[in-house]
């Protein structure tokens, strides 16, 4: 009998350590919102990989605020780069309590979130490239990456200086992200004398472009710039090709993917150029060691954003320890006021919440796979 007692008294202590142990941690949940489903779920998920690897080194620092431990989890909604799915899943968020959210991916969804995030006092960290995700006037909403303004004009300089392109056509997919970047690009143009010989449109579901070419084609312009996503982006250039079309595909940030040559196979190669935010991954600083960790870690290259999530959510991480606090408004307040070297560039922001150092990396595509060509 007083071996059973002794094993109750030892197990007795046990769970109330256990008890104590648990009463002395506290969770943080990190909320991460894109298209997890549908054409672009590559990205989506690549993203939150992104997240998920900076939870997990974050968690293993074992942060310490108010004498409690914090225990980051991640809360994924998928938005489906859809405005009123992506609200939806922003009101979800909301309602859960959730203070930061990583997303969303689609600037069509960023811009009616944000409020939706601004009313439930929400820190946000987009890569959504609109100019009008940060026009809304909503404190503590982060663009951790360059946008369309940037990138737009950045492939029209390319275009005239790099291409010595004279003569280009415009497409566009009618979607925030698509119709803000290609706007941005035709100004550029402009500006840099060249001659934009026609302009057309299409939709974010669509698989045949053959009308749209066959007109554009008879302009004959050196370069057509898409303001889209790479699911239209892969299946327009194979087009280009069966109608033997010897004009460049331009783009932004989307076009960048693995998923380009994965459907466009080598109808991509030399003849997709691309712009994205940020430095060229395996030259910058810190690239080569995120690509490796990322890569043991989920046995996948990362995509466009997943060093960016990872690398914002680390400086919010280092803002909650700065701060010892998880309020939201004094971890921004932190961000807004300091600077954080990632692994893919400095991030630093200001008072809209537009990254201060945005670089630009040009890439094409070599082997059906996009290859960096000059980071600006």
């Amino acid at each position: 009998m007083k071996n059973y007692r002794n094993i109750s008294c030892v197990a007795l202590a046990a769970m109330a350590f256990a008890g104590h142990a648990m009463a002395q941690e506290q969770v943080v949940k990190i909320g991460q919102t894109g298209p997890l489903s549908g054409p672009n779920a590559f990205a989506g998920k690549d993203n939150e990989n992104g997240v998920r690897l900076a939870i997990e080194e974050l968690n293993a620092k074992k942060i310490v605020v108010g004498g409690k431990t914090l225990k980051f989890v991640q809360v994924s909604e998928d938005d489906q780069c859809d405005a009123k799915a992506g609200v939806a899943a922003a009101q979800k968020l909301v309602d859960d309590n959730v203070k930061f959210v990583m997303g969303p991916y689609c600037s069509g969804v960023a811009i009616p979130a944000s409020r939706v995030y601004s009313q439930g006092d929400t820190l946000v960290s987009t890569v959504g490239t609109n100019p009008k995700v940060t026009q809304g006037g909503y404190k503590n909403l982060f663009r951790i990456i360059a946008s369309d303004n940037q990138i737009g004009s950045a492939m029209a300089v390319y275009a005239a200086k790099v291409l010595k392109a004279t003569k280009v056509g415009v497409i566009d997919d009618r979607t925030a992200f698509g119709q803000g970047v290609a706007e941005e690009f035709v100004k550029e143009a402009k500006k840099q004398g060249l001659t934009v010989v026609g302009q057309e449109f299409t939709t974010d579901k669509s698989v045949d472009f053959q009308p749209i070419l066959t007109r554009l084609k008879a302009q004959e312009p050196q370069a057509i710039f898409f303001g889209g996503y790479a699911p239209q982006a892969a299946p327009m250039v194979r087009q280009m090709k069966g109608l033997g079309m010897s004009a460049k595909l331009l783009g932004g940030d989307t076009l960048c993917s693995p998923e380009m040559g994965k459907i466009g196979g080598d109808a991509v190669n030399d003849v997709v150029y691309c712009a994205q935010g940020g430095t060229m991954l395996d030259k910058a600083a810190g690239g080569a060691a995120f690509k490796a960790k990322f890569k043991k870690r989920f046995n996948l290259d990362p995509d466009a954003y997943a060093a960016s999530f990872y690398d914002q959510l680390m400086f919010i991480g280092e803002g909650i320890e700065k701060t010892g606090s998880v309020d939201p408004n004094k971890v921004a307040g932190y961000l807004y006021k300091n600077s954080y070297k990632g692994a893919v560039g400095t991030y630093s922001y200001d008072d809209k919440g537009n990254m201060t150092q945005a670089p630009i990396t040009v890439s094409t595509f070599k082997n059906a796979a996009p290859t960096p060509l000059a980071s600006y």
